[in-house]
């Protein structure tokens, strides 16, 4: 269907007003109060020992969920993209699981399980090793939240590459190893980024389910969504208004990094 050039214009502004409002305006809202008070006080609430914290500890769960998500992830979309067997699409649906449910509820399910007086409350119990309401607890709750966009990114790639390159590699006398690391991987290194860059971004942003599995304690179990929602809750929007910035920057980050891969990828199947 071709619509007249008026109607183009109108969807066009109807769509510009609609990011602008619900994207630009508040963004803007949030940069004009947090840069108001000017340069030093912004510096000086983002440096606080407790901003510290919160930042290292972002960094050392993205640290932690990135490298997981990968070792485990590619293996996964390997063998949904190579092999048939039965359950495959209940696997499926399992992994898209989080897409649909609320990280509230995942918090939730990971106390079922891990706390003290859950199925696996034994861990503490009996161990001594504390996964609610400590460091453990926001890891699983930032791995359970991101465990598709790895697989997601990178089981198309493997159906489109196909696999005559790998079974020619076998025929030739490599092994799986061999295989995977000259075949394999540089074919799906640019879903494989991708994927890691959404995770990055969907870690460091997570915030439901690891407010209810973290204690919130700052400089022990505080992430940086966390210290947004603390500063507000307590009487201090300023606070949560420059840790924002610093969150949107990272964003910015991940958007950029994101639409450079895009750009390479679609520059490499070009060439190809």
């Amino acid at each position: 269907m071709t619509l007249s050039k008026p109607a183009q214009l109108a969807l066009r502004l109807v769509a510009s007003v609609y990011i602008f409002a619900l994207l630009v305006v508040p963004l803007g809202a949030i940069l004009w109060r947090a840069f108001a008070p000017g340069i030093g006080e912004f510096w000086a609430s983002i440096t606080t020992p407790a901003a510290q914290s919160a930042l290292q500890l972002s960094l050392l769960v993205v640290a932690i969920v990135v490298p997981l998500n990968v070792i485990f992830g590619v293996p996964t979309a390997i063998v949904l993209a190579r092999k048939r067997f039965r359950g495959k699409s209940a696997l499926q649906a399992i992994i898209d699981l989080p897409f649909a449910v609320s990280p509230v509820v995942v918090g939730v399910a990971l106390i079922v399980l891990w706390g003290s007086a859950g199925l696996f409350g034994f861990v503490e119990n009996s161990l001594g090793l504390k996964i609610i309401f400590g460091f453990p607890g926001i890891v699983l709750a930032s791995l359970f939240v991101t465990i598709p966009f790895v697989i997601r990114e990178v089981e198309p790639v493997l159906h489109e590459v196909g696999t005559d390159q790998e079974e020619a590699a076998a025929m030739l006398g490599a092994g799986w190893w061999q295989t995977f690391w000259r075949i394999t991987l540089p074919s799906i290194r640019w879903g494989l980024t991708y994927g890691v860059v959404l995770t990055v971004a969907r870690t460091l942003g997570e915030f439901g389910a690891v407010l209810m599995v973290s204690s919130n304690l700052p400089g022990q179990s505080q992430t940086l969504t966390l210290l947004v929602h603390d500063r507000y809750v307590l009487g201090n929007p300023y606070g949560a208004y420059t840790i924002s910035i610093v969150l949107m920057a990272v964003a910015l980050i991940v958007l950029v990094a994101q639409i450079l891969f895009d750009s390479q990828r679609s520059r490499v199947q070009t060439e190809d």
